[in-house]
């Protein structure tokens, strides 16, 4: 009976084809679905690299007044409306004291002082901290400035954090002529940079 029972639901021949070829067509499908989940995978864009910097870096040959030509917009200088300078200015002990200044709508100026430090020679990686001195000891309270382009007679420069947040264009003079302008933000873009919203600064006499 048992023999009889298993004879009777033996496949033909013919069953056992389609049945080999749903098989075979089941495995491929599922091979490609493999596949596809694996390009998917691989075509997640990967986290940007954080932009070079300078190399061979003069500090002492930074130094001085350097103007503000355009900015990202922060909100730290969301005052700040025109005449945007910077002054950098040796300290005894190696470090460098910053001095930002601008121009308020009301005429008024904004006055900040800092200190900055370089932690690896020769790289344009500055620590800048405008903290009161008796804060400047608590960590984390130091923010990057790199610097990203300089002419090579420092006379114009891109300035930025790594974290791409942060940009700006400046000159030691108040005006920067527009193609050069435009080749530093042409710069910032290739390092991915949204160069696209930086807005230029009213420099006035």
């Amino acid at each position: 009976m048992t023999e009889g029972v298993a004879s009777a639901w033996r496949p033909s021949r013919g069953s056992r084809a389609r049945l080999c070829v749903l098989m075979a067509t089941l495995v491929a499908n599922f091979g490609l679905c493999l596949a596809g989940a694996n390009a998917q995978q691989n075509t997640v864009p990967a986290a940007p690299r954080e932009p070079a910097s300078v190399a061979d870096f003069q500090p002492k040959r930074y130094l001085g007044r350097w103007h503000e030509i355009g900015r990202l917009p922060n909100r730290f200088q969301k005052e700040c409306v025109a005449y945007v300078t910077a002054d950098y200015a040796p300290l005894e002990d190696g470090d460098i004291r910053v001095t930002n200044r601008c121009q308020k709508a009301d005429g008024s100026f904004i006055v900040a002082e800092g200190r900055a430090r370089q932690p690896e020679p020769a790289l344009a990686r500055l620590r800048v901290s405008f903290l009161p001195e008796w804060l400047r000891w608590v960590p984390f309270t130091e923010a990057d400035y790199w610097v990203l382009a300089l002419s090579a007679d420092y006379q114009y420069a891109l300035v930025g954090t790594p974290g791409r947040d942060y940009l700006w264009v400046l000159s030691r003079t108040p005006a920067l002529p527009r193609e050069v302008t435009q080749a530093l933000l042409l710069q910032a873009a290739a390092m991915g940079y949204p160069a696209d919203q930086v807005q230029m600064t009213r420099q006035v006499p």
